[in-house]
């Protein structure tokens, strides 16, 4: 295809979607290698400087000796059961607990640890206040 016709075709129909994107046609963070941000920065003297807490770490268990197979085929069925949420989690876990010592009569609201409830948000992604429980 001629420069001309190249031209004349990118007026009429606008930018060529089909063409290979390379890191030229990506953003700036693009990097065309492994799709992904850089492993580090680049200094203002034009060196790049490599920060090993950037780089990505796989950690692979030793699977000798075991007798599954490392994948799902596509061609298994359904699974049955619901998706696991946090109501019934308690439902299965907590409540049966919270139950049976109600009947015994050594519930105590003041020691809600013991069943899993932590009092300190210290250090959580995402801090609890009295308002965000469900009531």
């Amino acid at each position: 295809m001629g420069v001309l016709s190249t031209l004349l075709r990118g007026l009429v129909r606008g930018a060529d979607r089909m063409a290979e994107f390379t890191s030229k046609k990506g953003a700036r963070t693009h990097n065309k290698g492994r799709g992904s941000r850089p492993n580090g920065l680049r200094l203002s003297s034009g060196k790049f400087l490599a920060i090993r807490s950037m780089i990505p770490e796989f950690v692979v268990p030793d699977l000798e000796g075991f007798k599954l197979k490392p994948y799902v085929s596509y061609r298994c069925p359904q699974g049955t059961e619901p998706p696991l949420t946090a109501r019934s989690v308690f439902a299965d876990v907590v409540a049966p607990q919270i139950k049976k010592d109600f009947q015994e009569g050594v519930f105590d609201k003041g020691q809600l640890e013991k069943y899993g409830f932590e009092s300190k948000q210290e250090g959580k992604l995402f801090k609890l206040y009295p308002k965000n429980y469900v009531r």
